[in-house]
């Protein structure tokens, strides 16, 4: 049987480490089980702001890798302030208050300079490389993935020039995400950011997205196919596990300044003052990047000796702590714009067996999930009493030790099933 070519162009790749690289390494790992043959083009010399050297373990050695040179500014920002540069290629980027003059101009030229995004130099030397290789290995479908959302101006370039067949993958969305509104542009920056968007939307020949609320926003614009396809988890082998003594809340991966739920650390505060037991059980710990603002909320309460810090783990670890920790946190900004963000490691908590706490905007996707599959509890940002009630009835079951959750409905959202979902669409 001939297996159909389908090339994917992404930006992250291993060793790149991070939420960005999971999603389509999965779908390479299983597309040849659907009858296809992923061939995947990524940069030579990417600037990857975190590090995973144990994802390239599931890299297929018959895998196609097409690599291509890339010029990104980061590398020249990192010669004025390399702690700055490397930050804001995360997405840690410090409330407006508190920037410092540097970290304001840095964001504007990314913001106003580099449209739609940093690796924008990297469009025209692909679409060049990229015609010849697509012509010689008669290939008809081509899928981009972002962000970088500049990764799609390489597929628009390639169908207008080709006539091939394009699927534009959104991990997040453009022009909506938190971040866009911090990157100072001007007027004009903000009307080519939509022109690009629109145009991508409306030239692409099926759009896929990571979230309802993505798709709702997205329709607005285009008439164009729209798919929701979501992260999902994937079976992880892990050493025997040893749950850790303590009644511990992990949050695994980056707390940005604006993820910052107050009302948990004044929750977590009151319970350790009012209530012994806890106070000698609780233990909240962050592994990852963590802001500033953040460790500031959490230290102007002085329970130091509560919380514990791990810098970034690698993925294969990222499960084993989830697995280990009586509980999970999953935290993002109360914004609008955040409704449609579905982190990829709320699929990865869904199945570690472990309560989920959640806290975010209302009418989220995630609310809708969690609800959906009954792995976890979702509050809002004002949500102190049921907050602290739901926190307590968790110790009481870590007591008796009966602490788990109680999933429903999770093969939909198997890696393999979600490579399916795909494959329909190629």
């Amino acid at each position: 049987m001939v297996k159909k070519k389908v090339l994917i162009l992404t930006y992250y790749w291993p060793p790149a480490g991070g939420p960005g690289v999971q999603r389509w390494l999965k779908f390479v790992k299983y597309l040849p089980d659907f009858g296809i043959e992923p061939i995947v083009y990524v940069p030579e010399n990417p600037h990857y702001p975190l590090l995973d050297g144990s994802l390239a373990k599931e890299v297929s050695q018959s895998l196609t890798i097409l690599k291509h040179p890339i010029d990104e500014p980061y590398k020249m920002a990192g010669l004025f302030s390399k702690g700055k540069a490397k930050t804001i290629s995360k997405g840690i980027i410090s409330e407006d208050k508190k920037q410092s003059f540097l970290e304001k101009i840095m964001l504007f030229i990314r913001g106003n300079f580099f449209i739609p995004d940093a690796r924008v130099g990297w469009v025209k030397p692909s679409v060049a490389y990229l015609s010849a290789y697509i012509l010689k290995n008669e290939i008809e479908t081509v899928i981009t993935t972002g962000p970088p959302h500049s990764l799609h101006l390489i597929g628009r370039e390639l169908k207008e020039k080709l006539g091939l067949k394009w699927l534009a993958d959104f991990r997040d969305p453009w022009t909506t995400i938190g971040y866009h509104k911090q990157l100072k542009l001007t007027k004009s920056a903000q009307e080519k950011h939509k022109a690009l968007e629109a145009d991508v939307l409306n030239t692409a020949d099926q759009i896929v997205v990571t979230s309802s609320v993505t798709k709702k926003e997205f329709a607005q614009i285009t008439k164009k196919p729209i798919a929701v396809i979501t992260n999902g988890y994937d079976r992880e082998p892990t050493k025997a596990l040893s749950m850790d003594t303590k009644f511990s809340l992990a949050h695994i991966g980056s707390l940005l300044s604006k993820r910052n739920p107050k009302v948990l650390w004044e929750v977590l505060n009151d319970l350790i003052k009012e209530n012994k037991a806890f106070s000698k059980d609780f233990q909240l710990h962050l592994v990852g990047a963590v802001s500033k603002e953040v460790l500031k909320s959490i230290q102007n309460y002085q329970w130091e000796t509560h919380l514990k810090i791990t810098d970034y783990v690698s993925h294969h670890e990222a499960i084993q702590l989830q697995r280990e920790s009586q509980m999970l946190l999953l935290v993002e900004i109360d914004s609008e714009d955040t409704k449609c963000i579905i982190p990829g490691k709320l699929f990865e908590y869904m199945v570690s067996n472990r309560p989920i706490i959640a806290l975010g905007p209302q009418y989220s996707d995630v609310e809708a999930i969690l609800k959906e599959t009954n792995t976890g509890h979702y509050f809002y940002y004002t949500d102190y009493d049921k907050l602290k009630a739901t926190i307590l009835s968790h110790y009481k079951a870590f007591q008796n030790k009966s602490l788990q959750s109680y999933p429903i409905g999770l093969q939909k959202y198997s890696r393999q099933a979600l490579t399916r979902q795909l494959v329909t669409l190629i």
